[in-house]
């Protein structure tokens, strides 16, 4: 039921982090062929020597910024003559920046939107026809708690995770009756590289007050660990997860669910 095997993932913007950490779950649940792209071929080299140290050798690496909508197209034509068909997308790639909307520059706000909710239309458009045809795929869109909540300096990145939450239950009214599973993924606070600097012990010892905020409206009382997306990830990838459609499975240790500890 669980099984990835005579599959094929795409997982964008996965040379390292989240898509990473979601690839290995895929190879582990055993897909056939994990495919991932990176906007620069530099960081699609650092990628790919990622997986070998891995131990993952059935990984295509190719540069394409998924903004791009021709060249998104293009990719796909080129991975159904390579690779072969695209059971498994993962909407992966995004970016963030913390600016006070009164702050932001408009071309900063569209960055945001472009790379986490237009390109996932772009990947997602790409990928349906032939899952239609097949009448079968599963596309995972991952979204974040900020499609639920809002925070200062994320108007943006809230935004986009907000419409791609929308997205998600809109392919799956749309291309439920293919056969075609779309659902989200939102992360809570992951414990990342990225992350690393919000974590570290201050000067005098004592936690850094973002930790101290995150552990404290968290129940689990800890950040998260990437290979905690792993379960999720195969869930949603798999046939377990046929009957289930149009749903984000927020993996965020309790944070929706939790008002905050009381002060004291």
């Amino acid at each position: 039921m669980f099984s990835l095997k005579g599959k094929n993932a795409w997982i964008t913007g996965a040379a390292y982090g989240i898509g990473f950490n979601i690839a290995k779950a895929f190879v582990a649940a055993g897909v056939d062929n994990i495919i991932f792209n990176d906007r620069y071929e530099e960081s699609l080299k650092r990628g790919l020597q990622n997986y070998k140290e891995a131990g993952i050798e059935n990984v295509h690496g190719y540069v394409c910024d998924v903004t791009d909508e021709a060249g998104v197209k293009a990719l796909v034509e080129k991975i159904h003559q390579e690779v072969g068909q695209i059971d498994i997308l993962v909407n992966n790639a995004g970016i963030i920046k913390r600016i006070p909307m009164h702050e932001m520059k408009r071309s900063e706000f569209q960055e945001v939107i472009d790379i986490d909710l237009v390109a996932p239309y772009i990947c997602a458009s790409a990928v349906l026809p032939e899952m239609m045809e097949r009448r079968e795929g599963k596309i995972i869109n991952i979204c974040s708690m900020m499609s639920e909540l809002g925070r200062e300096t994320v108007s943006a990145y809230a935004a986009a995770k907000g419409g791609l939450k929308m997205l998600t239950r809109n392919i799956c009214s749309e291309y439920g009756e293919y056969n075609i599973q779309c659902n989200g993924i939102g992360p809570g606070y992951i414990a990342t590289p990225q992350t690393a600097p919000l974590r570290e012990p201050q000067a005098d010892g004592s936690r850094h007050p973002f930790d101290s905020f995150i552990c404290a409206k968290t129940p689990a009382g800890r950040w998260l660990d990437p290979s905690e997306l792993a379960g999720p990830a195969v869930f949603l990838a798999s046939h377990a997860s046929d009957a289930v459609n149009g749903h984000i499975l927020y993996v965020d240790g309790g944070i929706l669910a939790y008002i905050g500890k009381q002060p004291k």
